[in-house]
């Protein structure tokens, strides 16, 4: 039981500067598309309570790359100070933003290309050792995950927004309805859990440590919207025996009786996916529930939620080798062939898809697609220490929320590997969040 080596024991510094460099330039990128395929009032107003308008999202994404590469790691002085206040997302919840006097467009555009253009200077000329800022290129690593999770939050703002579709990718790659086992074996015992050896890894993912398992069978693939459909078919919006007593009172006060995004249209479910609307896939993951509709699902099935020790056993363990694995596949970074990721696509892939990315008990789409809930509060890993800053993780330890593990299509690579924690509200579902189920083995089988 071994956490891997997950990077190469000796990385020189130009890798490290063009993997750096890499990412920044790609998240960048994304950045540019998000808040340039739609102009004037899409930029800045609020097309929901849960979201910042587009224009903070983009001028949040400079002034933290500015607090942390331009003034922690280069320790130069403030561009604009006046702006930090504004741009904290402690200080202002997203309600309040919209009435603050946030930059215009233009100015966050100019605000954040210079500090952009500041930043590849620093870049240039920093020794990634030292400080643990700067150690393998933390610093610079933190940064662009901080920018592709805020992309990833854009892109519910725009799937959020009223209107004419303004964003196209291309689908994923058809495949055969997938026939394989509908679960997996998972063997009991124990596995290394988390990372001490990760460069980029972020606070909560730290440290690698012990963790044990009984044996349990968890779904080959994610639950696809035709075996939801078949849940609310059966009344499971109207049977108080799948919900726990707050997910009752939440779907009732709220009148969910569906996915968000979802409509019945006569005999066909209908959803609105990025301005269009269509039929519902019925053999891809389902997508937009929050952790009380997975649970009521997981129950009415007879089964419930893996615990985040379960997920990430399934996702990274290897039993030939007896070690934990960086992703499902291997140690290698992911590529096309792995797992939907990136934006790529902007929807999942059908269930069974990207057989290159199963793990070696058998497990597919654990990484991309979509957010997997599971039972788990979010809760720090023995010996956690906080780093660069409490507000992270830190504050948000606790049973309010739950954890969700795997990516979806809308995160990059660089915030998506093995180890990565999500977290958030049991009744969120604007996220990019499916799930799949588990249950505990006999033990006759175990």
């Amino acid at each position: 039981m071994t956490d891997p080596t997950d990077a190469p024991a000796t990385t020189t510094a130009e890798a490290l500067r063009e993997r750096a460099l890499t990412t920044l330039v790609t998240a960048r990128e994304r950045t540019t598309l998000l808040t340039s395929c739609v102009e004037g009032p899409d930029l800045t107003a609020q097309v929901s309570p849960l979201m910042s308008p587009l224009v903070w999202d983009l001028a949040h994404i400079g002034n933290q790359e500015e607090q942390w590469l331009l003034r922690a790691v280069a320790g130069q002085e403030a561009i604009r100070p006046e702006i930090d206040s504004l741009y904290d997302a402690f200080e202002h919840p997203r309600s309040e933003r919209p009435s603050l006097p946030l930059l215009s467009p233009a100015e966050a555009r100019r605000y954040a290309s210079d500090v952009r253009g500041r930043a590849l200077d620093v870049l240039e000329a920093t020794a990634f050792d030292g400080t643990r800022l700067t150690e393998a290129g933390f610093a610079f690593g933190m940064i662009a995950q901080h920018e592709q999770q805020h992309d990833e939050t854009m892109l519910i703002t725009h799937q959020l927004r009223k209107g004419p579709q303004a964003l196209t990718a291309p689908d994923p790659d058809p495949v055969p309805l997938f026939t394989g086992p509908a679960e997996v074996l998972v063997p009991g015992g124990p596995f290394a859990m988390g990372t001490s050896t990760e460069p980029w890894a972020l606070d909560n993912e730290r440290p690698a440590h012990r963790r044990e398992v009984a044996p349990y069978f968890i779904d080959t693939v994610p639950v696809t919207n035709g075996a939801y459909r078949a849940f609310i078919d059966d009344g499971g919006y109207d049977d108080p025996r799948w919900w726990t007593p707050e997910g009752w009172d939440h779907i009732r006060r709220h009148a969910v009786t569906a996915p968000l995004f979802w409509r019945r249209d006569g005999g066909q479910w209908l959803r609105r996916r990025f301005g269009v609307t269509e039929a519902v896939p019925a053999d891809e993951p389902v997508l937009h529930v929050c952790w009380y509709e997975a649970d009521a699902y997981a129950r009415w099935a007879g089964r419930r939620l893996p615990t985040e020790a379960e997920w990430e056993k399934a996702a990274r363990y290897d039993p030939a080798g007896d070690r934990a694995m960086r992703y499902p596949w291997g140690d290698a970074d992911p590529g096309p062939e792995h797992a939907n990721l990136g934006q790529r696509h902007l929807r999942p892939a059908p269930a069974g898809s990207y057989p290159a990315g199963e793990s070696p008990l058998g497990v597919r789409q654990l990484i991309g697609d979509v957010w997997e809930w599971t039972s788990s509060d979010f809760a720090p890993y023995p010996g956690f220490r906080a780093f660069p800053y409490k507000e992270y993780s830190e504050v948000f330890f606790g049973p309010e929320y739950k954890v969700l593990r795997g990516g979806s299509f809308a995160v990059d690579a660089v915030a998506c590997r093995g180890t990565f924690r999500n977290w958030d509200y049991p009744v969120r579902r604007q996220i990019f969040s499916g799930f799949r189920t588990a249950r505990s083995a006999s033990a006759e089988v175990a």
